[in-house]
């Protein structure tokens, strides 16, 4: 019995890491209506075009709060660079639409998408 123990302990315990650290893709992914990351920001796109800036920052909240519930299912999983990059676009893209700043704006909406899909991988 203590060598089944002293075998199996380690063996799931790997395997248990090796999972959570494997998750990342399939974590980052909405579990509800109001952590679609995608979605916000096609909504955001969508409002700076039509030059919404209200609407654009209030969008933005809500994507900081969505990325702040994403961000407790993948910190074990997913590179602390494209984290830390995703909340730093984040920042940035508070600071263009307080700007009124279009192409900003843009800049920062496509690299936090280019970061999205690259979280998990």
């Amino acid at each position: 019995m203590r060598k089944f123990l002293v075998i199996t302990i380690p063996i799931v315990t790997l395997t248990l890491f090796i999972l959570i650290m494997l998750s990342g893709n399939i974590l980052k992914h909405s579990f509800g209506k109001d952590d679609n990351i995608p979605a916000s920001i096609e909504l955001i796109m969508q409002d700076i075009k039509a030059e919404k800036w209200e609407e654009a920052r209030k969008q933005t909240e809500q994507l900081s709060k969505s990325w702040n519930k994403i961000v407790n299912r993948v910190q074990f999983s997913s590179e602390r660079d494209e984290i830390n990059a995703f909340s730093a676009n984040i920042a940035r893209l508070r600071g263009a639409i307080m700007a009124k700043d279009k192409s900003g704006a843009y800049m920062e909406l496509n690299e936090a998408y280019e970061h999205w899909n690259d979280l998990g991988k």
